[in-house]
């Protein structure tokens, strides 16, 4: 199974003040990387062995295993997180600034409607950017759900979950949110994958 957890494309302080090298390591030595091992053991002898992420999410969830779905889901996610992150986030431009203006007018607009969809989100989840035939569109996913298995392209995302943000921010989720908006968006990420227009940039 492509499950191997995606290798961090900074180093663990890179992104502080935003994001600590504490959170940042027990996020992922910890939290993502123990995902992965428990789908391991999951799909280990199954017919999930050797199926791509992507497969196993279609398949779990067709199939209702649950506990593969959710694992399977959770290191895709993250992997795609990690890609979405970067510490010389600036400002989009080009064709997915272009993208935004036309679907919220400015970029002060989508930043509003992202920390709303991220203040709105109850419990645990993710938050996405998402190519919707040819439109962007932001989406919230509740626990481990994700565009993955839909028609969807997703472009970026941010782990709401609290173990993202709680040491840096306590119960401050929306002080992490400004954060990943003003700081930390990897937008040369976001234009591959409009240019890519497909989904797998997570592996």
């Amino acid at each position: 199974m492509s499950n191997t957890v995606y290798k961090l494309p900074f180093d663990k302080n890179a992104l502080e003040p935003h994001m600590s090298s504490k959170t940042l390591s027990f996020h992922y030595d910890r939290h993502h990387k123990g995902y992965a091992d428990k789908l391991e053991k999951l799909v280990k002898g199954t017919d999930y062995e050797g199926l791509s992420l992507e497969e196993t999410i279609v398949k779990a969830r067709k199939e209702a295993q649950i506990d593969i779905l959710n694992n399977a889901a959770q290191v895709w996610n993250h992997n795609f997180f990690w890609k979405s992150l970067s510490p010389n986030g600036g400002k989009p431009d080009g064709r997915i600034k272009n993208l935004i203006e036309a679907r919220f007018n400015d970029v002060g607009e989508f930043k509003d409607k992202f920390r709303s969809a991220a203040a709105g989100l109850f419990g645990s989840g993710w938050v996405w950017l998402v190519l919707d035939q040819g439109q962007i569109r932001i989406l919230t996913t509740s626990n481990a759900d994700s565009p993955v298995g839909t028609n969807l392209i997703p472009l970026l995302t941010l782990d709401v979950w609290e173990h993202a943000y709680y040491l840096d921010y306590q119960n401050e989720r929306a002080g992490f949110v400004d954060a990943f908006l003003d700081n930390l968006i990897n937008w040369n990420f976001v234009a591959a994958n409009i240019k890519s227009g497909t989904l797998g940039r997570a592996a």
